[in-house]
């Protein structure tokens, strides 16, 4: 229902200037770039200088809050609401554990040969990546509270610009509107987007209820609607 509702709003939409935007984006607009950031929490690159989460002349970033205090991301097999495989694609066992932990990098993955090549312990890629929410509710509670921004039902075409900073670039689909005062107020084309889910994951003022959803390139993952400051819409697209 809510998807037909979608499609017949988004009739005739706008042109709306390309720029920075307070952005609504449902779970499975942003799924993918977190999804996206958390392949580059592997060990091997971060200590070799090739991700965000390198240290400059050397080492990681391990330990470090490089995201907002309200953010929090884990992996867990276990989970009732979004089980995971109990082995990795490497046939590590799953386990559960954080990556961030209010915005602070808490752990990264090992493979089994950057494990014994640093004397660490191997441990697997997340399986399931579970993100902790706030007291706002839905992404409806997110709209109300909302003076003006755009709201992003999904992004695809999702494609790394640089993995140090994680910038990406992709597109907005199946639904895209203009919010003011609170509500809905007209559909508008959809945008390519260059963003950084790192930058994004600092800019966030508001969370709802994470639900489970499955991004177009990403795993399953528990996702809460979020609010996001400064979102860069770069160009307007003919997309549908």
């Amino acid at each position: 229902q809510i998807a037909i509702e979608k499609a017949e709003a988004s009739r005739n939409p706008v042109a709306l200037e390309p720029g920075k935007y307070t952005a609504i984006l449902e779970p499975a607009a942003s799924v993918g770039l977190i999804s996206v950031m958390s392949n580059f929490m592997n060990a091997r690159p971060a200590d070799e200088g090739r991700s965000f989460l390198s240290k400059a002349g050397g080492g990681n970033r391990l330990g470090e809050r490089l995201m907002g205090e309200n953010v929090s991301i884990s992996t867990d097999p276990q989970n009732p609401l979004l089980p995971g495989s109990p082995w990795t694609d490497e046939g590590l066992p799953s386990r559960a554990y954080n990556l961030v932990h209010n915005g602070t990098v808490e752990q990264m993955y090992y493979s089994r040969y950057w494990a014994e090549k640093t004397g660490k312990q191997p441990l697997g890629r997340p399986t399931n990546l579970i993100m902790a929410g706030g007291p706002d509710g839905t992404t409806a509670d997110l709209i109300r509270d909302t003076r003006r921004g755009i709201l992003v039902t999904r992004t695809w075409y999702i494609r790394l610009v640089d993995p140090q900073t994680v910038l990406l670039t992709g597109l907005t689909r199946d639904g895209t509107f203009l919010v003011e005062n609170g509500k809905i107020s007209r559909a508008v084309k959809n945008f390519r987007w260059n963003e950084s889910p790192v930058i994004m994951l600092n800019n966030i003022d508001k969370l709802g209820t994470p639900v489970r959803v499955l991004g177009s390139e990403s795993a399953a993952s528990l996702i809460p609607p979020m609010r996001v400051r400064d979102f860069t819409f770069s160009s307007l697209s003919d997309a549908v």
